[in-house]
């Protein structure tokens, strides 16, 4: 009974701890606007509970972003995940690449976030990294950790380019991994395969979500990335 008991704890202690190092990266992924002050006060009171080495790497970033220049910040974020390919973080585009099982994918996505009694975010696709981290950390928890580890290759990708790139978000990429389920070599090489190939691509547009990729950021108000519904 005491083992069981202690198991149970344990588990709940380890998903607790996910659902803060998902929120916290969700807020660091943000597009660095006026509102990244509050943002990054939030991530240091969420890291007062995370533990082991994922608080090491998620306050890597958090210190990283609160010594930059606002503008270079924002400048550095648009040339990092808005013009190149290899680290965007719209997760769908490394599955599905411009052709119409993207479509099919993203609208995936939007149907978990239904099923979960939220409606999809109005300001961003529902495949981007940081409203799957916000989904899984505050609405849907088990629903949240589907989405994630059925895209942890392209989540590998995007490790890898940032680590390469020596970006401060690295870390915080490093520290989502350590939430999700070990690699096996196999998923290692179709990571690295994809980084150097590209995704899959195919001349037919996208409905009902028309992305370009990298996306064309058209306001600095990214952290609209919140799933609707949520606070």
């Amino acid at each position: 009974m005491r083992v069981r008991i202690r198991r149970e704890r344990d588990t709940a202690t380890r998903q607790l701890q996910h659902r803060l190092i998902r929120q916290a990266a969700s807020l660091l992924l943000a597009y660095p606007d006026d509102r990244l002050p509050s943002r990054l006060a939030t991530v240091d009171g969420l890291l007062g509970h995370v533990t082991g080495a994922p608080a090491q790497l998620l306050s890597r970033t958090l210190a990283a972003l609160r010594d930059a220049d606002p503008i270079a910040a924002q400048a550095d974020y648009v040339d990092t995940f808005d013009m190149r390919r290899r680290s965007t973080m719209y997760l769908t585009y490394w599955t599905g690449g411009d052709t119409r099982n993207r479509g099919t994918a993203i609208h995936a996505f939007a149907q978990a976030y239904r099923d979960a009694g939220v409606e999809p975010p109005t300001g961003e696709a529902p495949d981007h990294l940081p409203v799957v981290l916000e989904f899984a950390a505050t609405v849907d928890p088990d629903a949240g950790e589907r989405l994630l580890a059925a895209h942890r290759v392209p989540i590998d990708v995007l490790r890898i380019a940032l680590e390469e790139r020596d970006s401060c978000y690295a870390a915080t990429i490093g520290a989502v991994c350590a939430t999700l389920p070990p690699v096996g070599d196999q998923e290692v090489h179709r990571a690295r395969y994809l980084a150097e190939a590209g995704p899959p691509a195919e001349a037919i547009g996208l409905e009902p979500f028309t992305l370009t990729v990298p996306p064309r950021r058209t306001a600095p108000a990214a952290e609209q990335t919140r799933v609707e519904g949520v606070g």
